[in-house]
């Protein structure tokens, strides 16, 4: 069967260094044919171009917090017929591609998202979730490593992860792409239930792995321990005046509020945050709700024709192996790494680390 060409869009801002360990994941991937688009701030923009292999990717200047815009510009510039998204905080296993496209094709799907793994490399973030009508996800059970097709219904339709998903690229343009009402968090939420309304099944499939960092940034830290909740509350009033029946939004609303006031109890009692904390992390959830109030959603608008031609990029035919060790054989590993890759191979290091 002939693989369709894909566009591997990357969005960032303000993570330079995990931009740049992404996009060397990425030249790694065994498909063909992919090309990759960098939507990046000026820092993200300058370490893309000093890259060796530059000249191979796209590069879209953008400077704007808001993520839902900056993926919609780069679907804008993609050029293949399915879109494919990855955080610039990840790391794509070479196969990636190849698994997520043939559960496409297999079950004539035209989105699929894949298992997220955490910094460790072995316990997942994410693996397969479904939504219900107001956003609240749910583990989906999956046993063993077959693709799982969700067909939505009235009350449910498949979770994707922004950071692990496809989405055939002139359905995208159809549904306006990403909500730009969205800035940050519920993004591809949104796109989730648009897609379920639309009736469009989903592949989960869990051969489809990425590596996600959870990298620190103005809403975060290094450890996911929230700065700054705002953005959360104006992404959940978008979301109820979307999906939401008016009457239902106080007590939708309540429900939110509560969970996030809980997780910044645990954190206080856990030592991560000061009791301050707690109070300024709800007084901005608040501030971002009446926000998020005042928005206008809708959807974003996207060019049918791709802004320019399709930047194929050559993979080749690279061994891949794998290297396990302990700590103390770490350093070993990672010489044997570096010198598997110069002759070629494509190489994932495991270094288990005891307790």
């Amino acid at each position: 069967m002939t693989r369709p060409p894909v566009s591997v869009v990357i969005v960032s801002r303000g993570r330079p260094d995990a931009l740049c360990l992404c996009l060397t994941g990425c030249m790694q991937l065994h498909y063909d044919p992919f090309e990759i688009v960098v939507v990046a701030d000026p820092a993200g923009v300058a370490a893309t171009q000093a890259l060796p292999f530059a000249d191979r990717i796209k590069i879209v200047g953008f400077d704007a917090a808001n993520i839902s815009a900056a993926r919609n510009a780069g679907i804008d510039a993609a050029a293949g017929d399915i879109v494919a998204f990855v955080d610039d905080d990840a790391v794509p296993e070479p196969t990636w591609l190849l698994h997520l496209v043939a559960a496409m094709q297999q079950h004539d799907t035209v989105v699929a998202g894949g298992f997220v793994r955490g910094r460790n490399g072995i316990s997942y973030q994410w693996q397969g979730r479904t939504l219900n009508a107001v956003g609240d996800a749910s583990d989906l059970p999956i046993a063993g490593t077959e693709p799982i097709v969700v067909h939505p219904g009235p009350d449910r339709c498949a979770k994707t992860e922004g950071t692990n998903m496809a989405v055939r690229r002139d359905v995208l343009v159809s549904l306006g792409g990403f909500d730009p009402a969205y800035h940050y968090y519920l993004d591809e939420t949104d796109l989730n239930m648009l897609l379920g309304q639309a009736g469009y099944p989903c592949a989960i499939v869990p051969l489809a792995q990425v590596h996600h960092g959870f990298a620190a940034n103005t809403r975060r830290r290094a450890d996911r321990v929230p700065t700054d909740l705002f953005d959360i509350g104006a992404s959940w009033a978008v979301f109820e005046r979307k999906f939401i029946p008016q009457g239902q939004h106080r007590e939708h609303w309540q429900r939110i509020r509560i969970s996030e006031r809980n997780r910044a109890l645990r954190l206080m009692v856990s030592g991560h945050i000061e009791p301050r904390a707690v109070t300024q992390l709800l007084s901005r959830l608040d501030q971002g709700y009446d926000a998020g109030m005042a928005r206008e959603p809708g959807t974003g608008s996207l060019a049918e024709t791709p802004g320019a031609p399709f930047l194929r990029i050559e993979p080749g035919a690279k061994p891949c192996r794998f290297i396990a060790t302990r700590r103390i054989g770490a350093a070993e590993a990672r010489a044997k790494a570096r010198q598997r890759v110069k002759d070629g191979e494509t190489v994932t290091v495991l270094v288990f680390i005891e307790n």
